[in-house]
């Protein structure tokens, strides 16, 4: 095994990632961010730790260096560890709805995925229940179809999403037994055979064209389009706008902060028209703000 190691110094305030996600892929332990990556195939073993602020350091573990390499340059994409985030720092540290947030966290990036048909697949597992449940079906399908490495410890075996072509000819039925609908079952598939003919390339720098073609697939919607675009490509100027949370923030503000209120799709991405560009990081901000009870107050007023 070839070992690379990467000391990284972030262009704009950064935090590692606190946890690992409940899809149980990704661990944190003692400060160290450790998990299983395939590029083309091949394993690697990546750990993550932020010894300072100004300082983070990216190990890989694989049978090549290029590979570790690759592997270690989609976690900091991933991260965002490289992106300055000044430009929206400037532009909204003083607006009235996300502001505080973003002067108290200019260091807030949406969680990212280093492999974004992990996004999409996981999207469409997400669509319509409860995140708890999703996140253990999404458990079920690493569990029985993931890919395996032993850690970097030598004992620990980390795991890692199935590879799309893996997906793209498993049966729907057994995708079922794990609690997921017969659609999205199907829909999974669909997508999954699209990812591994390369008829879609999520890694191509278009990312329209990719979303047009999926959007084609029966049960592939805006909102699965837009987790892939946020989570999995690193788009800021994307929002999840059928989201419950969102439809939630932006009915009460409309409503004047009734708490039964929601607000369709179309009015979620009207509400979020002033931050064109960032929409899907202003986005975050604002389930933030909400979250702590702070100056969303000021938008339901202004909205009422």
């Amino acid at each position: 095994m070839i070992e690379v190691r990467r000391e990284i110094r972030p262009v704009w305030p950064f935090r590692l990632p606190g946890a690992g996600g409940m899809d149980g892929v990704a661990r944190r332990r003692g400060g160290v961010l450790e998990r299983l990556l395939h590029v083309d195939d091949e394993p690697v073993v990546l750990r993550a730790a932020q010894p300072s602020a100004d300082r983070v350091v990216i190990g890989a573990r694989g049978a090549r260096a290029d590979v570790c390499e690759e592997a270690i340059a989609r976690l900091r994409r991933a991260f965002g560890v490289d992106e300055s985030l000044a430009p929206f720092y400037e532009r909204f540290r003083d607006d009235p709805l996300i502001g505080p947030s973003v002067r108290m966290r200019p260091h807030l990036r949406g969680a990212r995925r280093p492999e974004p048909f992990e996004a999409l697949a996981w999207a469409i597992c997400e669509q319509l229940i409860e995140y708890e449940r999703a996140a253990e079906i999404e458990r079920r399908i690493v569990g029985r179809l993931g890919r395996r490495a032993v850690g970097w410890d030598g004992e620990t075996v980390l795991r890692d999403l199935p590879s799309a072509a893996t997906l793209a000819a498993t049966a729907p039925a057994l995708l079922q037994s794990f609690d997921l609908s017969a659609a999205r079952a199907l829909a999974l598939v669909r997508v999954a055979r699209e990812v591994a003919t390369g008829r879609v390339d999520l890694h191509a720098s278009d990312h329209e064209r990719a979303w047009a073609r999926l959007r084609k697939i029966r049960g592939v919607g805006s909102w699965t389009i837009a987790v892939l675009a946020l989570h999995g490509q690193g788009r800021h100027d994307v929002l999840p706008a059928g989201d419950l949370a969102y439809m939630k923030l932006v009915g009460r503000a409309q409503a004047g902060g009734r708490p039964s209120a929601r607000a369709t799709e179309e009015e979620v991405l009207a509400y979020f028209e002033p931050y064109e560009g960032w929409t899907g990081l202003a986005g975050l901000h604002a389930l933030g703000v909400r979250a702590t009870g702070g100056a969303a107050s000021l938008r339901f007023a202004a909205a009422a």
